[in-house]
This record gives C-alpha cells, sequence and structure tokens, in this order.
C-alpha cells in the first residue's frame, strides 16, 4: 500500500476550491480506486493524506484531466508553495 502526501501553504481558497475538492476526492475514491483520503486545513496550511493499493493508480490518478486542471488552478490560485510525498506503507497496526 502507498500513500501520497500532499502539504500546501494556501494563498485563498473560494467557493471553486471548495467544489473542485470534492469533486477531485469522489473523483479518486470512485474511479481511480483511491482507498482513503483525509484532508485537513489549519490557517493558512492543509494537509491532504489519500492511501492507495499501487503506484500505477496514482500515476493514472495523476494523468486525469481534470486532476490536472485543479493542479494548474493550485499552482496559479490557491497555494502559494506544495510538496507531494508518495511513501510505501511498510507496517500498519491497530490498537
Amino acid at each position: 500500500m502507498y500513500a501520497v502526501i500532499f502539504r500546501a501553504e494556501i494563498a485563498q481558497l473560494d467557493d471553486e476550491y471548495y467544489q473542485m475538492a470534492a469533486r477531485m476526492r469522489d473523483l479518486a475514491l470512485q474511479e481511480y480506486g483511491c482507498l482513503e483520503f483525509t484532508a485537513v486545513t489549519e490557517g493558512n496550511h492543509e494537509i491532504a493524506i489519500s492511501y492507495w493499493r499501487s503506484k500505477e493508480q496514482i500515476r493514472a490518478w495523476k494523468e486525469n484531466a481534470e486532476h490536472r486542471l485543479a493542479q494548474q488552478k493550485g499552482r496559479t490560485r490557491w497555494y502559494t508553495s506544495y510538496r507531494v510525498q508518495i511513501v510505501e506503507v511498510v507496517r500498519e497496526y491497530n490498537a
């Protein structure tokens, strides 16, 4: 299993952002095999973590046309800066 960790410094969020974020979350979960998607905004920082079975699913999601448009708007309107990390989950346990 893999996790994609997205961290951003927010420039400005508007109504279009919230609509786009909801659409991207639904698209990832319903059409690209995302197992779980959680996002939190605090102050001017946002973090989103999504979980995936394979790197191929992550790649396909990254290349989706709607997602590419969201990425472009993120770079030009919504975020001052961002960072994406893709990590492999090597162990998981629950209490």
